[in-house]
């Protein structure tokens, strides 16, 4: 198995702000694609809805990035990495559906970021409410 491991410095005030959005979104974009590859090899692998993944919120300072089989394996994970799952799925249907961040500011005058899934008509699904989170 390999494991890689990326470090980023993301989110140092308002100034970087929206170069860590960005970031965010290149990785979204990468794990889309990687999760893309992978239903392609592996057709029989349940769609997302029926797989048994539930939504859980990951804890402490690192953010876990999970392709579907680890997803799978561990039975839970977190918004980004069941918005990917879902956008894999959409783009092998046809729909260009992307992930989207919602950002919510909280009352440290942090934000708190969300992710989501943009159709291209603008409909927004959210994968983590369907599967056990709380609505934001």
């Amino acid at each position: 198995m390999f494991f890689p491991r990326v470090i980023l410095t993301l989110f140092n005030g308002e100034y970087d702000r929206d170069l860590g959005e960005r970031a965010v979104l290149h990785l979204l974009d990468a794990l889309v694609a990687i999760d893309e590859d992978y239903l392609r090899r592996h057709p029989e692998i349940p769609k997302l809805y029926a797989s048994g993944v539930r939504y859980e919120r990951q804890k402490g300072d690192q953010e876990d990035w999970h392709d579907i089989p680890t997803t799978i394996s561990i039975g839970k994970s977190d918004c980004k990495v069941l918005a990917a799952w879902r956008c894999a799925e959409l783009r092998l249907q046809g729909i260009d559906a992307v992930p989207t961040l919602l950002r919510q500011p909280t009352k440290t005058g942090l934000y708190l970021y969300h992710i989501q899934v943009r159709y291209p008509n603008g409909y927004i699904e959210d994968p983590s409410v369907i599967l056990g989170m709380a609505p934001p």
